[in-house]
């Protein structure tokens, strides 16, 4: 029972627990106040036959007639009295002889010298009194003769008095047991109240992860303010942790940044100084000049992605105009052109013009393409396209080759997320640096489905310029 009560919300376990008590209080209460009101009852009842009975034996009387030696009952009309009160009255001689007695009267016998009895469902009073004899003409003789009068009357009358009463208790016991239960269900709602202010308020924070709003305070000081008060203490403590942490991440993206700039320039000065003794070098000395010289162009590279990410995580913008994506995706299909290895890459572009940084576009572009081509085999058709779609450039880039496994859908935009074609000769940011650039664009960029192989599709907003012919420029490498 007690594991039930506890999957039930708070406001029903106090509803139905105030109900149980109210409950068990009030069938004590009904129980004791039956009983005494029964007994009440009864003993009234009792009571009321005695007098009724005492009453009669006042009023009864003998007349006799001397000349024949006949008696007859005089005094009330046993059917008078008994009518008041549905009783059933009889007179006898001491001997058992019926002076008078009421129609269809059972046979209770002469019962003496017992003063109360029950007899088939009747209570009967029993009194044995001397009554005067009275004469024919009136004369009150000095003569009294004893009689014994019965008086009953039912007992299922008194019966279904305490059964109304009894069943009036239960259901006041049932009603208060309902009221009370409905009583703490609504008592039990008004005082979670601030519970629930305070639960709206975290899963308000819970869904806008700002933990600088506010807890709202309960008026009362109680176990409740207590717990407000608590949670915004914790909310301050986890707003000032994510302040320290935001300033420590912006500090830690500003030396990223600061340090892939300065890098360029000693990675030019090496560059340039191994691209000169690898033309003068020969044997081992000049393959090796060779090998520290691509090692160097890739950490160029390396080194420019990291300042591109490291600009994007630290909202640095360079200098925005309009550029024409259309032409710039050419450019990057002629770079890529003589590296193509074995793959048929075919650019459709139409003049698209955005506002953003020409470089951070190419960037996007060769890298959304060298993709494709890192990660499919030989032969596979590897198809660019630009083209402006109400109010949008769209730069869609599809390959019919294996695809994107399922297991790196989800995280094909993290930085360093290899996939099993890259064979060491990728550093993992390259699709990292196509959302970097598309979102630092106001854009969006999409892994859409492609049976076969996968389609890369950027979203741009177009930049409002004079709108001019299209100017399709097919090339093939």
């Amino acid at each position: 029972m007690s594991f039930g009560l506890e999957r039930l919300p708070i406001r029903w376990r106090l509803a139905l627990t105030s109900a149980g008590l109210t409950l068990v209080i009030l069938t004590a209460f009904a129980v004791a106040v039956g009983q005494l009101t029964a007994s009440r009852v009864r003993s009234d009842f009792q009571n009321e036959i005695a007098a009724a009975v005492d009453n009669l034996s006042d009023r009864v009387f003998i007349v006799c007639d001397a000349v024949n030696g006949k008696c007859a009952p005089g005094g009330p009309n046993l059917r008078d009295v008994s009518a008041a009160g549905d009783a059933t009255i009889r007179i006898l001689f001491p001997d058992g002889r019926i002076l008078d007695q009421t129609p269809r009267a059972p046979n209770f016998g002469l019962m003496f010298p017992a003063r109360s009895a029950k007899y088939g469902g009747l209570r009967v009073e029993i009194r044995k009194r001397p009554v005067k004899v009275v004469d024919p003409e009136g004369h009150t003789s000095r003569f009294l003769v004893p009689v014994v009068l019965q008086y009953a009357r039912k007992v299922s009358d008194i019966e279904a008095t305490v059964r109304r009463v009894r069943l009036f208790l239960g259901a006041g016991v049932i009603g208060g047991t309902l009221l009370a239960l409905l009583a703490g269900v609504l008592l039990g709602r008004r005082a979670m109240r601030p519970v629930a202010a305070l639960t709206a308020a975290s899963r308000d924070i819970e869904r806008t992860r700002d933990p600088g709003k506010s807890i709202p305070q309960p008026r009362a000081d109680d176990e409740v303010a207590e717990l407000a008060r608590t949670l915004q203490a914790m909310l301050d403590s986890l707003e000032a942790a994510r302040e320290e942490t935001e300033d420590a991440l912006v500090r830690q993206r500003q030396f990223v940044a600061d340090a892939s700039h300065e890098l360029r320039t000693p990675l030019t000065s090496i560059l340039a100084n191994l691209e000169l003794l690898a033309e003068v070098l020969e044997g081992e000395r000049g393959e090796a000049a060779h090998s520290a010289l691509r090692s160097s162009q890739r950490m160029r590279r390396l080194v420019g992605d990291l300042l591109l990410l490291a600009r994007a995580d630290a909202n640095r913008q360079l200098p925005r105009e309009p550029t024409d994506v259309g032409r710039v995706l050419v450019e990057a299909a002629a770079e890529l052109g003589p590296v193509a290895d074995g793959h048929e890459l075919t650019v459709d572009s139409d003049e698209a013009v955005v506002n953003g940084t020409r470089d951070e576009l190419h960037r996007m572009t060769l890298n959304l393409m060298e993709n494709a081509l890192r990660h499919t085999p030989n032969g596979t058709h590897v198809s660019a396209r630009v083209a402006a779609d109400d109010g949008e450039v769209v730069l869609t880039v599809q390959d019919d080759g294996p695809g994107v496994p399922a297991d790196l859908r989800e995280r094909v935009f993290e930085r360093f997320v290899r996939g099993a074609g890259d064979r060491g000769s990728s550093s993992g940011l390259g699709l990292s640096i196509v959302r970097a650039v598309a979102e630092s664009h106001g854009g969006s960029v999409e892994l859409e489905d492609a049976h076969p192989g996968a389609r890369f599709v950027v979203r741009l907003p177009r930049a409002d310029v004079p709108a001019e012919q299209p100017t399709p420029t097919p090339a093939h490498a």
